[in-house]
């Protein structure tokens, strides 16, 4: 592009010089024009495509920061600043067979919006997605899927593993008290999980895991529910809990059934 540059300037101003010698205005013999033509030509030339390079590559550098901010826009989620549905989606399908994945449901979210105002909702939404950030690292994936509803991929260790790092996680947000508009809130979650294995569909993963949740949900709450739990063995342990018959709907148990 330079080179381009000072032999279309050299070209240029070798064709003015017979025209500015004909109406008698060189000031040297043409040949000494010549030679000060040629060495104008490259300092022109090279000042010339060396500011239109700098300029090209700042608007390119501009294109590109933009294009990534907004790639990086288009795939968070606002309010939380984590990952939204469309990029979990998608890391959900490229998703190895050695992972898990998680559903988690902000417990009675309906309530604080309604009590204290969308705008505390909002806090709680921001604070959850805050301790979110924090656990999940490395390999693991969080986002927000829409609402209080929150989903992650998990990496490493075995179901059991896996299970009980969600259950410290549920844990660490019910004693993490959050500041909303007059005063704090103790909140729980409940998650559903199920295992993302080698020849399962993507589809047949998150059903697994939402039906997981629900159960967590129609048990009272609170809870962390995987998809391989029988009825018959969460019920167990609700009973080892001394909870069941306080907290559970027979009303939701029922829906459940009725969709297993």
């Amino acid at each position: 592009m330079s080179f381009a540059a000072v032999i279309l300037s050299l070209v240029i101003m070798i064709a003015m010089l017979p025209v500015l010698q004909w109406f008698d205005l060189l000031p040297l013999p043409i040949l000494e024009a010549m030679r000060f033509g040629v060495l104008l030509a490259w300092i022109i030339g090279a000042t010339v495509s060396g500011a239109l390079a700098v300029f090209a590559g700042f608007a390119i550098h501009r294109l590109a920061v933009s294009r990534a901010e907004f790639e990086r826009l288009s795939r968070t989620d606002m309010l939380s600043g984590l990952l939204n549905r469309r990029a979990f989606t998608e890391a959900l399908n490229e998703a190895g067979h050695d992972a898990s994945l998680v559903i988690f449901d902000v417990d009675r979210f309906k309530t604080i919006n309604d009590r204290f105002g969308h705008a505390s909702g909002d806090a709680v939404i921001a604070a959850v997605s805050q301790i979110f950030a924090d656990v999940f690292t490395g390999e693991d994936v969080i986002a927000r899927l829409g609402g209080e509803e929150f989903g992650a991929i998990i990496h490493g260790g075995d179901n059991d593993e896996r299970i009980a790092r969600i259950e410290d996680i549920k844990e660490q947000i019910a004693n993490h008290p959050i500041a909303v508009d007059g005063g704090s809130v103790k909140i729980t979650i409940s998650a559903g999980i199920a295992d993302i294995g080698k020849d399962r569909k993507t589809a047949a993963v998150y059903a697994a895991a939402d039906k997981a949740l629900y159960l967590a949900k129609t048990l009272g709450r609170n809870r962390v529910i995987h998809e391989r739990e029988r009825l018959s063995q969460v019920w167990h342990r609700c009973a080892t809990e001394h909870e069941h018959e306080a907290m559970t709907d027979p009303v939701e148990l029922q829906r459940y059934v009725q969709r297993m």
